[in-house]
């Protein structure tokens, strides 16, 4: 049985339709000329909270019985989830409490408490956080939000994927970032059953490859608690509902250095003006820096978020 269907995507869709955004598509002939694609740039980056997660986040919390809705939300995030978890908790009216890693890009930590939640920081090397949630959350009664690990979060991230199609119906494939799985296994879910030939690839940082190694060992594999500028990647297991999913509908798992992605962040900025934080550009970087197949044709790349600290734009050139 599966997790999730197309029709739990297309109800996320419609649920979520007051608060997300429907976000555009840019094209880039000098990105198709270096890298002998037809690239489509799925622009998650302006999104609502400026990326992707607004989508998982207000589909869950939209999701929660009323009567447990009083008791609030606890979620664990680097940054992108925290803020949708945030936002949606405040369009509903209930407390949210983030438990986030001390060394959060300071932006994500300022936009997060800014949206009214309450931050709880702890040390990724030293405390679980997913221990952290599920305490609050036992004290308190607060409904946990999962980042991706979930039915209703994996629903909503499929939206960005039903919508690109609608917006560009002949793709040949679909190209996603990987961290613990949430965003392209909505997306592989939505994309397959609208476009079965559909070739999807999803992309890691080299220095956060659990899925890369889960991918080709046929299990899931746990890595120590990776160190890289992706921080929305840092994932080092993938998910128990997300993974079989990725194993089922993805092609491959791509790797790209850290390197890489900073000269796409950089590409992105300098050659197409537009702003993607450095796990919302690997997708990007693995066609330009060619870890994919020649001769895809028509591709769509999801540029998943574009919150990043301005040290690290000063920085891209190093």
């Amino acid at each position: 049985m599966s997790v999730i269907s197309v029709d739990d995507v297309r109800a996320a869709a419609k649920r979520i339709e007051p608060i997300a955004m429907r976000t555009p598509v840019f094209t880039s002939r000098g990105f198709d000329a270096a890298t002998g694609v037809e690239a489509f740039f799925k622009c998650e980056n302006f999104q609502r909270s400026g990326a992707f997660k607004i989508r998982g986040a207000a589909n869950f919390i939209y999701s929660i019985p009323k009567a447990d809705l009083p008791r609030g939300v606890v979620a664990y995030s680097s940054g992108n989830h925290a803020q949708a978890v945030a936002i949606a908790a405040a369009s509903v009216g209930i407390a949210a409490t983030i438990v986030m890693p001390e060394d959060a890009p300071a932006s994500k930590l300022e936009a997060t408490r800014g949206y009214g939640a309450r931050v709880v920081l702890y040390d990724r090397q030293r405390e679980s956080r997913e221990e952290i949630g599920k305490r609050i959350s036992d004290e308190t009664g607060a409904t946990l939000v999962p980042p991706y690990d979930h039915p209703w979060t994996i629903a909503g991230q499929g939206t960005v994927a039903l919508e690109l199609l609608d917006q560009v119906p002949d793709l040949d494939a679909l190209v996603v970032c990987v961290g613990g799985g949430g965003l392209i296994s909505g997306c592989a879910t939505a994309a397959k059953a609208l476009r079965p030939d559909i070739r999807i690839f999803g992309v890691e940082p080299e220095n956060a490859n659990d899925t890369y190694l889960s991918f080709r060992s046929g299990k899931r594999i746990s890595i120590p608690m990776p160190e890289t500028i992706a921080d929305g990647l840092r994932a080092s297991t993938p998910g128990a509902l997300t993974f079989p999913i990725v194993q089922k509908h993805v092609e491959d798992i791509a790797l790209v250095n850290e390197n890489q992605i900073r000269q796409t962040m950089r590409y992105l900025l300098m050659r197409m003006k537009m702003l993607a934080e450095p796990s919302g550009a690997v997708s990007a970087a693995a066609a330009l820096f060619h870890k994919l197949p020649a001769g895809l044709g028509r591709v769509g790349f999801v540029i998943s978020g574009g919150n990043v600290d301005f040290e690290v734009i000063q920085n891209l050139d190093n």
